[in-house]
């Protein structure tokens, strides 16, 4: 499997689509039409005092740039306008989009690339409050265009290990000590882990009924301990989330309906 078209998994350059010609994308969806591109999905929200707002964005984009280099997928640009409304107005530096509308952004750039050639895509999302739209947008796809599939990859659900680690401070967890080790990984320079070091704060969305804004639900952003974040857990993350990456695009290539 390994060796099939779009699948080398010797170290290259990253493909991203915005950084090819048209004639370029075109050849390559030519050459491989079975080739599973990748969609990285993030958000632009506040990461509490010792994340960028980027955050989401950086992540998504970082980890389909490594599963490129090792497959030679091609990456769709990131959609960094993610739903937001949960983390409210109160703490400064959020922008969203409405669910709907974040649906309707990644159909349209689905649509768009299958002009191009596209007819396998993997969202990979990295923020959970995408979910629901995600789910909205892949609903219309699979009724309105079944010659396009596509699936959606939480980066961190990709495997049990994974979830535990990102859960171990929080079920409701935000800027935690898992995407604070994450981004150490990805990107250092943009953690401040001298403001983490005083950034812990806890989970407080056990037995709720309602839904409420981040104000209220965290005093500083954060939900669980960026304090005790490290880079080496975020390389230990980074290539178990990789290595998962890599094993489903393998399996999507091949992947039929059950019945046709």
């Amino acid at each position: 499997m390994s060796n099939a078209p779009g699948m080398d998994e010797s170290p290259g350059r990253p493909r991203r689509w915005e950084q090819l010609t048209g004639p370029d994308i075109g050849q390559l969806l030519a050459d491989d039409p079975r080739q599973v591109c990748l969609m990285p999905v993030g958000a632009t929200e506040q990461h509490g005092p010792h994340l960028p707002t980027g955050t989401d964005t950086i992540v998504a984009t970082l980890l389909c740039d490594e599963v490129s280099q090792r497959t030679g997928a091609l990456v769709l640009p990131a959609l960094s306008l993610g739903a937001s409304f949960g983390h409210g107005t109160t703490f400064a530096g959020t922008l969203s989009a409405a669910p709907e509308e974040l649906a309707g952004q990644v159909r349209r750039m689905v649509e768009w690339a299958a002009y191009s050639g596209v007819r396998r895509l993997v969202v990979v999302n990295a923020h959970v409050g995408n979910t629901a739209a995600l789910s909205v947008a892949g609903d219309h796809l699979r009724l309105e265009r079944e010659d396009i599939r596509v699936g959606v990859a939480n980066w961190w659900e990709l495997d049990d290990w994974i979830a535990r680690e990102v859960s171990a401070d929080g079920d409701d967890w935000h800027a935690n000590r898992a995407e604070t080790s994450l981004l150490l990984a990805l990107a250092p320079q943009l953690v401040d882990m001298a403001k983490a070091a005083t950034a812990d704060d806890q989970d407080r969305s056990g037995g709720l009924i309602f839904r409420y804004t981040a104000r209220q639900l965290s005093r500083n952003g954060v939900t669980g301990r960026p304090s005790s974040a490290t880079g080496e857990l975020g390389t230990r993350i980074r290539e178990r989330v990789v290595a998962a990456l890599v094993e489903l695009l393998k399996r999507a290539r091949d992947e039929e309906p059950p019945l046709v």
